[in-house]
């Protein structure tokens, strides 16, 4: 099997269902189980805990890659399944810790082996194929523990599907940058202590839909025929912008999408504040499925545009970002959204307008066209010089005789701070 298709699968089972399948169980937990939004935010914290942790172990411990990406597939099936045999909630805490390492390791283990963009979109795709699951049991009076079940069997399949790519492909080396398009020149730059603290503004600001949605849905309408259908929207949303991204990004530049993602977003996590309802939860799964990704895709490019050798950086940043996944279900209390939905849109709308805050490149003037890093050379002109007073080299004897050289003009000259880049 191709690499490509390989890495679509295997981030189907892995993100879809090892990290996103509590999102549309949990409604039927609450349902049988009476399990509260809070007690729901503490399992999905354990989950992006342990994806941290295994991001983490990953980069101190580095096997080859299809080792990753099997193990971590096995383990997400087996973890999820396990949900429906533990009887108690602590076991639960310990199992999505387990799945949420595993999807960190399959993750790790899919970006060395493929480089296709096609491949990410199988994280879209795996969060609808599991909310569709979960919508037709739902709709079959089926329990939370048949759906986990069911999901670890779907994750097995997936598994076994992705379980041989054809090679290991290396990523592909930098390529000399073809000419940009008008809209793409001169866009905004960021400081790495910017882009940390605007990718954890994301990890805060989507995690709230991302694991409450359906809950949300459900109670507004009880029944699976219905609520069910918002997450399937939210995955299917998500995946298609995956692919619509790369020309986005091409034409208006990392920064400026990033922005304008966050500020999508930020209308969406706050749709079913200001108008509670059903269209509104529906409008919330488009504008935070259809910008989580896209936003994630543009913060890496510019990682890499503000650092070349941006490993440490983009470390920094998926540290950053697993922090706020893991701060933002535990700003829940008791069963209400509204106040912590305020917070997060309130982040994503400040990490938006530092991102297009424009930066001062250190030793060049902000406003000077002629030291922006994309502008051509241009030619400079100091104004109007004294008689004679051509500089250095450009000193040229007059017809008919020579001039002495004055002392001062054969020293070296230094820049004016005063003039330099004028």
């Amino acid at each position: 099997m191709p690499a490509a298709l390989a890495g679509f699968l295997a981030l189907a089972a892995a993100m879809g269902i090892g990290r996103f399948a509590f999102t549309p169980v949990l409604p039927l937990m609450q349902q049988q189980w009476g399990l509260s939004l809070a007690a729901g935010g503490v399992l999905a914290a354990a989950n992006y805990a342990g994806y941290l942790a295994g991001a983490l172990t990953c980069t101190l411990w580095r096997p080859r890659p299809v080792v990753l990406v099997r193990v971590g597939l096995a383990a997400v099936a087996v973890l999820t399944a396990g949900m429906a045999l533990v009887p108690n909630f602590s076991g639960w805490v310990l199992l999505r810790f387990g799945a949420g390492f595993a999807s960190a390791a399959v993750f790790v283990g899919v970006s060395v082996l493929t480089v296709a963009a096609g491949s990410y979109a199988g994280v879209g795709s795996g969060i609808a194929l599991a909310g569709l699951l979960v919508l037709v049991l739902g709709q079959l009076a089926g329990s939370a523990n048949a759906a986990w079940i069911a999901l670890g069997a779907l994750a097995a399949v997936l598994a076994a599907m992705a379980w041989r790519p054809t090679h290991e492909r290396p990523p592909a080396p930098p390529r000399a940058p073809g000419p940009l398009p008008s809209s793409a020149r001169h866009t905004p730059t960021a400081t790495p202590r910017r882009l940390v603290f605007c990718y954890a503004a994301l990890g805060l600001g989507y995690i709230l839909p991302a694991t409450f949605l359906p809950a949300a849905a459900r109670d507004l309408v009880p029944d699976p025929a219905v609520f069910g259908w918002v997450w399937p929207i939210f995955g299917v949303a998500a995946a298609v912008s995956t692919l619509a991204a790369a020309p986005l990004l091409h034409r208006y530049g990392p920064l400026r999408v990033w922005a304008l993602a966050h500020t999508v977003m930020a209308a969406g996590v706050l749709a079913p504040v200001a108008r509670p309802g059903l269209p509104a939860v529906a409008v919330a799964a488009v504008a935070v499925g259809a910008t989580f990704m896209v936003a994630t895709l543009a913060a890496m490019r510019a990682a890499r545009e503000v650092a070349p050798r941006a490993t440490r950086l983009i470390a920094a940043m998926t540290t950053a970002f697993a922090v706020g996944q893991l701060v933002g279900p535990l700003l829940v209390r008791g069963d209400d959204l509204a106040a912590p939905s305020v917070l997060a849109a309130a982040v994503l709308l400040a990490a938006a307008a530092a991102l297009l805050l424009p930066h001062r490149l250190k030793g060049h003037r902000r406003d000077d066209p002629t030291h922006r890093p994309d502008a051509p050379a241009v030619a400079r002109d100091d104004g109007p010089r004294p008689a004679g007073g051509r500089r250095g080299a450009d000193r040229r004897p007059a017809q008919g005789g020579t001039r002495a050289v004055h002392p001062a003009d054969a020293q070296p000259r230094t820049a004016d701070p005063d003039t330099e880049g004028r």
